[in-house]
């Protein structure tokens, strides 16, 4: 029997990518109940393909023992792509399909910084021109309700 493929999402965070994996489902049952591959297996081993402009790289191999866990690949160049692939073994199995591919670009501070600037520019900006009116209008240069007396004309 196979195992996989995996479940897996990713999202991106500062110079790496948070990976959360989702073991498969297994079709064996036991008084009735579907068991999990930790039931039947205790500890699976896991290995992240990562792939990226230069090539696809093997992450080591790692142990879990939870149905649904998280992993985060770091020291990666930010605003770059990159895809990742997930395979779950077990000692007594090691047949297995990998996931399917999911890919993310990692963050960089550049990025944030410069979404952050652009709005605090924004608010800024709107409240010097409101002050701007208001001052225009206080000193009757805009919208005003009375006209000049005649003296002032």
């Amino acid at each position: 029997a196979y195992l996989g493929p995996p479940e897996v999402n990713i999202s991106s965070c500062l110079y790496c990518i948070n990976v959360t994996i989702k073991l498969p489902t297994s079709h064996l049952r036991k008084n009735g109940k579907l068991q999990s591959l930790i039931d039947i297996y205790e500890e699976l081993d896991y290995d992240i393909t990562l792939k990226t402009l230069d090539g696809e790289h093997k992450t080591p191999r790692e142990r879990t023992t939870a149905e649904i866990f998280s992993t985060v690949i770091e020291e990666l160049y930010p605003s770059r792509n990159y895809c990742v692939s997930v395979m779950v073994t077990a000692s007594l199995n090691k047949h297995s399909i990998p996931s399917a591919w999911k890919c993310v670009t990692a963050d960089s501070v550049a990025q944030k910084d410069y979404h952050t600037a652009v709005i605090a520019s924004a608010v800024c900006l709107s409240l010097l021109l409101v002050g701007a009116l208001k001052c225009l209008h206080v000193g009757g240069y805009i919208l005003q309700k009375h006209s000049l007396p005649r003296t002032l004309v």
